[in-house]
C-alpha cells in the first residue's frame, strides 16, 4: 500500500497547470502569426471605436523610470521632517530632486566661479 502525500499531489497539479499554460501560449502564438500574415484590409476593426478627441491624453502616464537603490547621507532633521509628513517620504524626496533637475522655464541658475 502506498501513501498519497500532499506534496506529490501538489506537484501533479503544478505539472498539469504548466502543460495547460504551454499549450495556450502555443495557440496564442499561432493566432498572432496568422493575423500577421493577413493584409490590413482583411482585418475587421469595425468593433473598435475611433478616437477623435485626444484633449485629455496624458503623455508619460505609464512611464516608470528604473529605480536604483543608493545610500545617501542627509541631515537627521530633514529625514524627520519628510517622515513626519506621512508615508512615501522617499518618493517625495525623489520628486524634489527631479524638480531640481528640470527647473521651471525662466529659472536662472547662479554660476559659481
Amino acid at each position: 500500500m502506498t501513501k498519497s502525500y500532499p506534496a506529490s499531489r501538489r506537484e501533479k497539479r503544478r505539472r498539469a497547470k504548466e502543460r495547460a499554460t504551454k499549450s495556450s501560449a502555443l495557440n496564442l502564438d499561432a493566432e498572432i502569426k496568422a493575423l500577421q500574415r493577413l493584409p490590413d484590409e482583411q482585418i475587421d476593426t469595425s468593433d473598435i471605436p475611433e478616437i477623435t478627441d485626444w484633449s485629455n491624453a496624458v503623455v508619460g502616464k505609464f512611464y516608470r523610470p528604473l529605480k536604483q537603490p543608493v545610500t545617501i547621507r542627509l541631515d537627521a532633521d530633514v529625514i524627520a521632517w519628510f517622515k513626519a509628513t506621512g508615508p512615501g517620504y522617499q518618493t517625495r524626496i525623489n520628486a524634489l530632486l527631479r524638480r531640481a533637475m528640470h527647473p521651471p522655464a525662466g529659472y536662472k541658475r547662479s554660476k559659481k566661479r
